[in-house]
């Protein structure tokens, strides 16, 4: 019987790839970027390209949300020296577009994880649902960075070791 296959979307780490591998999972990571590591099971190229791959268990993204969440909008109207609102807006509709292909993939079991994003990126994202909104203290880690996890046929997570906000 063949292993159910995988793919680790915007990812150059392996951490999430070596996790799914040890529970027998035939999982492959893909980025534009290299791997961190030498790594057998990386694909250097746009996830867009690989996405139609045939995975047949699980694809966990984790696009590059720079245009997309709250804290960059105001780049929209009054970009950083040197950047034009033209390339601010067309970032955005790039940023866009890669979310919307990882959310949309043609895959069972999808998991795009991302920052809290703005209404212009929401607008732009296609199928946008409202996501679950976690934080890391809800998971035994002090950190706090709202994330929102865009999960389709997946169990939302369930708070474990959950700290007090200090």
């Amino acid at each position: 019987m063949r292993a159910l296959r995988a793919l680790v979307g915007c990812a150059t780490s392996c951490v999430v790839l070596e996790e799914l591998r040890k529970r027998g999972i035939a999982a492959w990571q893909c980025d534009i970027l290299p791997a961190d590591a030498p790594a057998n099971r990386h694909i250097q190229n746009d996830i867009r390209n690989v996405l139609p791959w045939g995975w047949d268990l699980l694809m966990i993204g984790n696009p590059p949300c720079t245009r997309l969440w709250n804290s960059g909008v105001r780049w929209l109207s009054v970009p950083p020296a040197g950047r034009s609102r033209e390339e601010m807006w067309s970032e955005l509709d790039e940023g866009a577009d890669l979310f919307s292909e990882c959310l949309n993939a043609p895959i069972p079991h999808v998991a795009v994880e991302n920052s809290v994003v703005h209404r212009h990126a929401r607008e732009r994202i296609r199928n946008w649902a409202k996501p679950q909104i976690v934080q890391p203290w809800c998971f035994g880690d002090p950190a706090f960075k709202a994330t929102g996890l865009h999960l389709r046929n997946l169990p939302e997570l369930v708070p474990t070791n959950k700290l007090t906000p200090q």
